[in-house]
This record gives structure tokens, C-alpha cells and sequence, in this order.
């Protein structure tokens, strides 16, 4: 069975729901990830609702639940290796469901590099339009909420997306991916192995770059893909195309 999300409207930016975009939510005290081959802070993708079991779902979360934040470098398109599973310039983080608020943005830094530059300064070096740059860097430019489409006589995604798009008649881009399931990949087989222990870990969700070219997720017009482990609460991302 496929089971299809597909773009179900914009929602609010903190919304606890499955959804692309808005802003990352964690337990108090998490930090904004940075990326490790540049240094600088990751843009924020996508939230998916982790149920008891580990299969990510599209409603809020209960109590018991978890939710997978998924976050990619963009400060060097092609140059940090967002694509790649341990690269250090993805992250996907496995967290608590209860008591979730929105992650602070970074702290940003100088031309120089010094943080907290001086307020005083000229605005055209530090002022609004320059924070506005930053969280274009940090944010997708909307947020869509996901909806679950079951697809039980479509045996894979490609043809699953297609049964759909004929079926609806709404473009197959308004398809945003699948919820669990057998990844289609567009390459070779790269499902990760759990760093904790080692057995491959199971895929939540498999994402496209949505609708709107301006305000998409950037997958080298290819398709992500975010893996669990549930016992050891591991998680992984990467992208082909």
C-alpha cells in the first residue's frame, strides 16, 4: 500500500501537524543545527508526526508521540553536501512530541563574522531587510500542511502519484511525497544502516520539492528521503536526483 501526502493548504507556521516548512518546534532549550561543512546555520524543511509505533502519520501528536524535524544546509548550494546521510550538512532529529516550542533563529553574524553586531550600526549593513535575507536563508517562504492519500491498488509511489493526478485532476507536483513504505528511489539503494545498531533503518517519509518552484524545498529537482530508527530514536536524511 502507498501511502501519498499531497499538499493540503497552508497552515500555521508552529502547527504541530505534518507539514513543509513554518518553523522547527523542540523541547525547550534545543539549538538551531549548523552545518558541518560550513559552519553556518541549516534551513529548517519539513516536521512529520511520529506515532507510538514510529510510523510518521499526518494528525498532531499524543502524548507518546514524536515528531522528525528535518533541516539542510543552503548557505553554498552545491558546495555543502546537504545530499549526503552522514555529511554533517543535513540533520534529522528525533524528538519528544510534549511540550514543543519553536526553535529561537541563530543568532547572526557580522560580514566580519562577529555575532551581535552593534544595533547602532547602518541599517543598510544590519537592518531589516538584512534579517528578512536571513530568515529567507533559515525558512521556506510558506508553509503547507500535509494530508494522507491511501493508494492500496497502486504497488509504488510513481505510479501511485499518477492513479492520483488522474483520478483528482490536480497536478502530480501537488504531490508532496509519500508516509512510510518502500522508497523510490531516482538512484542506487542508499538506505542508511543505525549508527546505534546497525540494522537498516526503516523510511518515515520520502519528500518532493512541492508546488511553488520559488518556495521549495531545494532537492536538486530530485526527491529526499528521511529514515528512522525507532528503538535507538536515530534518524537520517539525504536526497538524490
Amino acid at each position: 500500500m502507498t501511502t501519498l501526502i499531497t499538499e493540503g493548504g497552508p497552515v500555521a507556521d508552529d502547527a504541530t501537524v505534518t507539514r513543509t516548512g513554518g518553523v522547527p518546534l523542540a523541547p525547550p532549550g534545543t539549538a538551531w543545527p549548523t552545518c558541518a561543512d560550513c559552519g553556518g546555520p541549516m534551513r529548517f524543511l519539513a516536521q512529520i508526526v511520529l506515532d507510538g509505533s514510529g510510523a510518521a502519520v499526518t494528525g498532531g501528536p499524543g502524548p507518546q508521540d514524536r515528531v522528525l524535524v528535518l533541516f539542510a544546509c543552503q548557505n553554498r548550494p552545491g558546495e555543502c553536501r546537504d545530499w549526503d546521510a552522514r555529511s554533517g550538512a543535513n540533520v534529522a532529529l528525533v524528538l519528544a512530541a510534549d511540550a514543543l516550542v519553536p526553535i529561537p533563529l541563530p543568532v547572526r553574524s557580522d560580514p566580519e563574522g562577529r555575532e551581535d553586531a552593534d544595533p547602532d550600526e547602518d541599517e543598510d549593513d544590519f537592518g531589516d531587510e538584512d534579517d528578512e535575507d536571513d530568515e529567507d536563508l533559515l525558512l521556506l517562504g510558506a508553509t503547507r500542511a500535509a494530508e494522507a492519500q491511501f493508494l492500496a491498488d497502486a504497488p509504488d509511489f510513481d505510479r501511485a502519484r499518477a492513479a492520483w493526478a488522474d483520478r483528482t485532476g490536480r497536478p502530480r507536483t501537488h504531490v508532496l511525497g509519500q508516509l512510510n513504505g518502500a522508497p523510490a528511489w531516482l538512484q542506487n539503494d542508499e538506505t542508511p544502516d543505525c549508527p546505534a545498531c546497525a540494522e537498516p533503518m526503516r523510511l518515515a517519509v520520502q519528500l518532493q520539492e512541492g508546488p511553488d518552484p520559488v518556495t521549495a524545498m531545494n532537492f536538486g529537482s530530485g526527491r529526499a528521503y528521511a529514515f528512522t530508527c525507532s528503538p535507538c530514536a536515530g534518524a537520517a536524511f539525504l536526497w538524490q536526483c
